[in-house]
């Protein structure tokens, strides 16, 4: 079992049961009580569930049909605690920081967050949205799609009974999404921050090695962007499969380091990342003497050996504002403009990256 399965697991039985021993995880789950407690820990860290002695017991934020999803909070002020439903992709990857920032948000406004996760499954993203909607009696909807929203989408988008707000997702212009409410970070503008400080450093020829993904062609807009702009040469095009850097991948990069020039890299994600500083240390390369690297992310990429210098997308801000901008809408109605809001990413020097 994948370390994603196992945590959408352990949320699944909180969430259901409210409260569980570690000792049933450990045989629901199938895995060590060491395993376990490292699952835990992080899963509180990103506060999906609270850990307590011998346990672990759910937090405000619940799965749509859950016992707590049903039971109503104190709202900070007047007598109507609004309900508001999110949908993301993943419950543990990128997604915990704008949860916990849109949990947080909503309970300082007084209103109750009902949690819906589809696993990049785009009919379980139909499924748990009108489980949300009917079931679950929300009355305003975080959403990030399984994919960036096309034309494809637009019935089921015009069709939502209730005012929505995209999360981490851009619509393309004149689509049917583009006349929702939405936050996300301005990935393109991460990238360029992080190619520029390549470029600081004095490196001239810069190469992005992402896998495909909804982020993908944002972050590679903004890395373009750079090369063109800071007059810097390379290419975008180095690929990662979805389970990680292959053989054949990592020898590409090796290739394009020692073979073709390239002085630094621009990876997308930083697990991505953390797993081609291992792969080319076995194959001789040292960093950052040979290649310096950036990782597109933060989530690990100050656990790396070295520790990636790493640009952090501004995850629970998009949170707490997307529930702002929703809040917001229900309260006043349609007749204020519709928003579109881009939050900047934040650059994080570390030790991967040095002059050249």
């Amino acid at each position: 079992m994948f370390v994603e399965q196992r945590h959408e697991l352990i949320l699944r039985e909180v969430s259901e049961r409210g409260s569980v021993r570690l000792t049933d995880l450990v045989e629901r789950v199938g895995v060590s009580m060491v395993t376990l407690r490292r699952d835990v820990e992080h899963l509180a860290a990103q506060g999906l569930l609270k850990r307590v002695h011998g346990g672990v017991t759910r937090v405000r934020t619940d799965l749509p049909g859950s016992p707590a999803a049903d039971t109503p909070t104190t709202p900070a002020t007047g007598d109507t605690t609004l309900t508001i439903g999110m949908l993301v992709p993943s419950a543990t990857y990128y997604y915990p920081a704008v949860i916990k920032g849109a949990r947080e948000q909503a309970a300082k406004l007084g209103a109750r967050l009902v949690l819906g996760v589809s696993r990049y499954d785009e009919a379980e993203e139909r499924l748990q949205v009108a489980q949300l909607v009917a079931g679950g009696g929300v009355e305003g909807l975080l959403l990030t799609t399984t994919r960036q929203p096309d034309e494809s989408h637009g019935d089921w988008l015009a069709g939502l009974k209730v005012p929505t707000v995209l999360v981490e997702r851009r619509a393309g212009l004149g689509g049917p999404a583009s006349l929702l409410d939405a936050v996300a970070s301005h990935h393109a503008h991460g990238a360029f921050l992080g190619v520029r400080h390549l470029a600081a450093l004095g490196h001239k020829r810069i190469a992005m090695v992402t896998r495909e993904s909804p982020t993908a062609p944002r972050v590679r807009q903004g890395f373009e962007a750079a090369l063109r702009d800071l007059d810097l040469s390379g290419y975008a095009d180095l690929g990662i499969d979805q389970e990680g850097p292959s053989h054949n991948q990592v020898g590409d990069v090796v290739r394009a380091v020692r073979a073709e020039g390239v002085t630094a890299l621009l990876v997308h994600n930083d697990e991505d990342a953390l797993l081609l500083v291992q792969h080319l240390r076995s194959a001789g390369v040292t960093i950052p003497d040979e290649v310096s690297i950036v990782a597109y992310d933060d989530e690990v990429a100050a656990l790396s050996d070295p520790p990636l210098t790493a640009v952090a997308p501004p995850k629970s801000a998009v949170g707490a504002h997307a529930v702002d901008l929703l809040i917001r809408r229900l309260t006043i109605g349609p007749q204020t403009p519709r928003q579109h809001i881009a939050l900047l990413p934040e650059l994080r020097p570390r030790a991967s990256t040095r002059p050249r």
